[in-house]
């Protein structure tokens, strides 16, 4: 089930791609920087609250998220390639991650654990030149 994004709620910016493409580059505004305000965006606030949360630095202190694509030569494409991504990272924080319940370790585990140390510890033994 993915969330929907609605249009409106992301301000997208065609601008000249960056690097090698020869005369294409310099003359067409092909790149496509797409700009994501999460805290004032119609996201439940799981998904607000988990996206802000992401140590990803395409996040900035303000809490917009601010992607760039390039990759294709024709704008339409670029376009596609940032609204996907945009979706596959808030895909990404909609299912909130699972809380992990503490368990002790079991009798057996505890034995065989103490067991391997001996073992170690009997082999470390017999390296060392003591006297007898």
């Amino acid at each position: 089930m993915a969330t929907e994004i609605p249009e409106s709620e992301v301000e997208v910016t065609a601008m000249r791609a960056q690097g090698a493409g020869g005369q294409n580059v310099n003359k067409v505004s092909s790149a496509i920087h797409l700009r994501f305000d999460i805290a004032n965006s119609s996201l439940p606030p799981g998904h607000k609250e988990r996206l802000l949360a992401l140590r990803d630095s395409r996040i900035t202190r303000d809490g917009v998220l601010v992607i760039k694509a390039q990759a294709h030569r024709s704008q339409e494409l670029n376009r596609a390639e940032a609204f996907g991504r945009l979706q596959e990272l808030v895909d990404s924080v909609a299912e909130p991650p699972k809380v992990r319940r503490p368990t002790r370790p079991t009798q057996a585990s505890r034995q065989r654990r103490l067991q391997a140390k001996k073992l170690r510890s009997e082999v470390k033994l017999l390296r060392s030149s003591r006297p007898d």
